[in-house]
């Protein structure tokens, strides 16, 4: 057949690197690792649900108390840090990435592993405003290259970066409930074009999609909660206006600026902590707890909206928009956004969900400007958030649809314009140099692999 014949998606070479036996067992690799992957992740996610709901509702009202008291955060934050500290200093992999070095990066290492996942279970339940998805991505890569020897990876260099990256799209297929946005955020954070591009693609969506299968169906025949990043039930979307996008702009430059200026923060934090760690890293801890406790004081709400990754909250705020003053928004996004600027820089998790909520948080608040409405700042809100610390403004704009669900087709001219004036706002105000590696804390060596989603 021509060479023309194949048509100008078919690279030079790349039908032949499809059909290649490598790179077929490679694809069965990646299919087969999404099982195990998943319900490592399940396990994961499972426990810190249940550890999370004892350490804020069960043990409270065990104690007497019909929620968490203000001074709740305190003692739990502090308990965080003392937990933690050991674990960032002496385990392999110190316990993962610091936060506000983004997701991704080279992939964690099977010895890694271990620390990562109790630096998260140290951190999360216990009230750090961080997300799951950074452990998660952590363990499936981790997990994923287990299947390969240290020999196989030194003799083909791309496919530990590969299979790494299947492992985790695999994982973080599971928490963001879809395993289209994980797919589409490998695709957009790779960077990458043509050949190169199909070659990873297709074991990240192989990965993601059984692993997405497998964790969906487990959680359904257990019964447990799986805790993926949803919202059960969201207002309903009217077709943009004007109006919307008028306010929606200013809104999403709002929007990236406050938190840029909270992973401004992180980084301070993350040169803060990097001497005498063990220390500074309890203190961090305790000052997180010190923002989530000034929310319930000034507010006079539960302490727990503040505190954890968010997603509990950001269903509760979508679900009934109104039940929440603008003081009371506005005074969330001042606390958890302090708090999540300096878990950034000290504690283990990811950086995203708490932004979301943040952007929700955000865009509520505004609702109520003159031609927005709640539903539309919302929208902007979702959008803008991801767009803002995650700098892909596809991945964001893909998740806020997934997120508002059948009410995204409405919604759509607004959210790409959310993210992508969120996204170009970022890029021109971040002005903080890159972190030293003595700030990064990670001990893995940051020089491994692909590249970084950045926060």
């Amino acid at each position: 057949m021509p060479a023309e014949a194949a048509g100008p998606s078919q690279p030079p070479g790349l039908r032949e690197l499809l059909r290649s036996p490598g790179y077929g067992r490679l694809l069965l690799v990646s299919a087969l690792v999404g099982v195990p992957v998943s319900l490592a992740a399940f396990g994961f996610v499972s426990l810190e649900h249940e550890l999370q709901h004892w350490v804020w509702e069960s043990l409270p009202d065990q104690l007497g108390y019909d929620r968490a008291p203000w001074w709740w955060p305190l003692p739990a934050l502090a308990l965080a840090g003392l937990l933690l500290a050991p674990i960032v200093t002496r385990m392999p992999g110190r316990g993962g990435h610091t936060p506000v070095l983004g997701l991704g990066g080279p992939p964690t290492l099977p010895v890694e592993v271990p620390s990562v996942v109790l630096a998260a279970l140290a951190s999360l339940p216990l009230g750090a405003v961080l997300g799951p998805e950074a452990p998660l991505m952590a363990l499936g890569s981790g997990l994923a290259l287990l299947t390969v020897s240290a020999a196989k990876r030194a003799n083909s260099p791309m496919v530990g970066p590969m299979l790494g990256a299947a492992g985790s799209t695999a994982a973080i297929a599971t928490i963001f409930g879809s395993p289209l946005v994980a797919a589409v955020m490998m695709i957009e954070a790779a960077g990458l074009g043509g050949a190169q591009l199909t070659l990873l693609l297709l074991p990240c969506l192989l990965s993601s999609g059984v692993g997405a299968l497998v964790f969906t169906g487990f959680g359904h025949w257990t019964g447990l909660s799986i805790g993926s990043l949803n919202l059960p039930s969201v207002p309903k979307a009217q077709l943009p206006d004007a109006g919307d996008f008028l306010w929606g702009v200013p809104l999403a430059m709002a929007i990236a600026v406050i938190l840029v200026a909270g992973q401004t923060l992180g980084h301070r934090f993350a040169a803060f902590t990097a001497h005498r760690t063990a220390v500074r890293t309890v203190l961090s801890a305790v000052l997180v707890g010190a923002c989530i406790a000034g929310y319930a004081l000034v507010t006079g709400r539960s302490p727990e909206e503040a505190a954890l990754s968010g997603q509990a909250a950001l269903g509760q705020l979508a679900a009934d928009p109104r039940s929440w003053s603008v003081g009371a928004l506005l005074a969330l996004v001042l606390f958890k956004g302090l708090g999540w600027g300096v878990a950034l820089g000290s504690l283990r998790g990811g950086p995203i969900f708490p932004a979301v909520l943040l952007g929700a948080a955000l865009g509520v608040a505004a609702g109520g400007l003159p031609g927005l409405g709640v539903e539309a700042g919302l929208a902007a809100g979702l959008a803008a958030s991801g767009a803002a610390v995650m700098r892909l403004p596809v991945t964001s704009t893909v998740l806020a649809a997934a997120l508002l669900g059948d009410q995204s087709a409405d919604s759509m001219p607004l959210l790409i314009v959310s993210a992508v004036v969120s996204f170009l706002t970022a890029t021109f105000v971040h002005r903080v140099a890159a972190p030293r590696p003595t700030a990064e804390g990670d001990g893995g060596g940051e020089g491994r692999g692909r590249g970084r989603v950045a926060a």
